[in-house]
C-alpha cells in the first residue's frame, strides 16, 4: 500500500544542507516507491542551516553584514530579517562556524565570537524586536567572551589591565558593562542540553572535535572556571549549569550572561515554526538522518528529538547517515532492520562503510544518500 513518508533530516555536516539531503532521500525513494506521498521537511537543530530553514517559513528576506569569522579574518555574512514581525534570524554558524575554516590551520585558543557583535549590531539598528539566534556549529570555545567585547565589554585582570583573549580568563578580577544594555530581547536556539564545565561541558565533550587537545584541557577549564565564578558572584546565581549553557563553546552561557537571552532548544523552535508535530500525524513512517548518528544524536540534537516525538507519537522512524559512530554493537548495514543500540530508531543505516568508504561517502555525498534511501525502500 501506498506510505505517506515524512522526510525530515537535518544537514550532513560538511556535505549538504538539510535542503538537500532531503531532496536526496527522496530522489532514491522514489525510484523504488514512486507511489509513496512525500513530504519534504528539512530541520535543523540550532547549527548549519538554522537561518535558511526558519526564513522561507518565516518570509524573512536575507540581508548582508560586513564582520570577522572566528579567526577575525573579514567576510560578509548573512543573516535575515522580516520587517512585518519584527525577527531577526542570524546563524552563528555563518560567521564563527567550524565549517568556514580550513581544517587544522586554527587552534580554538586563536578563535573567538566577535563577529557576531556586528550581526547584532545589524539587527538592532533595522528596527528588529526580537533576534532569533542559532549558535550550533560554532569553531569557537570562548564562551561569548569575543562577542561581549565587540558589544563594549571590559574583562579585567587584578592590576586593571584588560584582557584581550579568552584564554587569559583565568587572570579575570572583574568586568565593565557597556552603559546601555542591548535593547533587543534574544532567545538563543541551542542545540545540545550540555553544561557550561566539567565531564559533560564543552570543552571536554566538544572541544576535540574543534581542535582541543588533552593538554589544552586545564587552560580552558581554568579561563571558563574562572568567568563562571565571577559570574556567579555577579549575578547571584550558577548560570554555567543551566542546559545548553555549554553549547557552542560555551557561547550559550555567555549570551544568557551578557545579553540577558533566553536559551530554548534550537529543534523546539524550527520544530514550532515549521509545523512539525503535525507533519508527523500525518506520515506513516518518518525518515530523519544526519552526517554522523552517535550517542551525541541522543544530547538534544535534531534527528534524535525527532526520533523522540515519533515514539512518543506512535510513528516509526527510521535514521539514516553518512556514519554510525561511537555506539558499540551497531548494525549499519542498509538491511539492518528492528533493534539497534539507539532504540528511538526502528531501523538505523548508514553510507560508510558498506555502501561506500567514508572518503567516498563525503565527496559524492548526494548520490550515495540517494543509494542509500532507496536500498531503504527496498526492505
Amino acid at each position: 500500500m501506498p506510505l505517506r513518508v515524512l522526510i525530515a533530516p537535518d544537514k550532513f555536516k560538511g556535505t549538504l544542507t538539510a535542503a538537500e539531503a532531503a531532496k536526496a532521500i527522496a530522489e532514491g525513494w522514489r525510484r523504488i516507491r514512486p507511489e509513496d506521498s512525500l513530504t519534504l521537511l528539512p530541520i535543523s537543530d540550532g547549527g548549519d542551516g538554522f537561518g535558511s530553514v526558519l526564513a522561507g517559513r518565516l518570509g524573512a528576506g536575507r540581508h548582508t553584514v560586513e564582520t570577522v569569522d572566528a579567526a577575525h579574518r573579514p567576510i560578509q555574512a548573512h543573516w535575515w530579517y522580516d520587517p512585518d514581525s519584527g525577527r531577526a534570524l542570524i546563524e552563528s554558524a555563518a560567521i564563527i562556524g567550524l565549517a568556514l575554516l580550513p581544517a587544522g590551520r586554527f587552534h580554538p585558543f586563536e578563535l573567538d565570537t566577535t563577529g557576531l557583535g556586528a550581526a547584532l549590531e545589524a539587527a538592532r539598528q533595522a528596527g528588529a524586536r526580537e533576534i532569533l539566534m542559532g549558535i550550533g556549529g560554532s569553531a569557537t570555545n570562548d564562551a561569548g567572551f569575543g562577542l561581549a567585547r565587540a558589544l563594549g565589554w571590559r574583562f579585567l585582570d587584578p592590576a586593571g589591565q584588560s584582557i584581550e583573549r579568552w584564554t587569559g580568563l583565568d587572570r579575570l578580577h572583574r568586568w565593565q558593562a557597556p552603559e546601555s544594555p542591548f535593547p533587543v530581547p534574544v532567545t538563543v536556539a541551542v542545540d545540545v542540553d550540555n553544561p557550561l564545565l566539567g565531564p559533560r561541558g564543552c570543552s571536554r565533550v566538544y572541544g576535540p572535535q574543534k581542535g582541543l587537545r588533552p593538554e589544552d584541557l586545564p587552560v580552558a577549564d581554568a579561563a571558563l572556571g574562572r568567568l563562571a565564578e565571577v559570574a556567579a558572584k555577579t549575578v547571584g546565581s550558577r548560570l554555567d549549569t543551566l542546559p545548553g549553557s555549554g553549547a557552542a563553546g560555551g557561547l550559550g552561557f555567555g549570551l544568557r550572561l551578557f545579553l540577558g537571552a533566553t536559551l530554548e532548544s534550537g529543534f523546539a523552535i524550527v520544530a514550532r515554526t515549521t509545523g512539525l508535530v503535525a507533519e508527523i500525524d500525518r506520515a506513516d513512517l518518518v525518515l530523519t538522518g544526519e552526517g554522523c548518528i552517535d550517542e551525541q544524536t541522543l544530547m538534544g540534537k535534531g534527528t534524535g528529538q525527532i526520533a523522540r516525538l515519533c515514539r512518543e507519537r506512535g510513528k516509526p522512524c527510521w535514521g539514516m547517515a553518512g556514519l554510525v559512530g561511537g555506539v558499540p554493537g551497531t548494525t549499519v548495514t542498509p538491511d539492518s532492520a528492528t533493534d539497534t543500540p539507539l532504540p528511538l530508531f526502528e531501523r538505523l543505516a548508514a553510507i560508510a562503510p558498506e555502501l561506500a568508504p567514508p572518503s567516498e561517502a563525503r565527496a559524492h555525498a548526494a548520490y550515495w544518500l540517494g543509494e542509500l534511501g532507496a536500498r531503504m525502500a527496498a526492505h
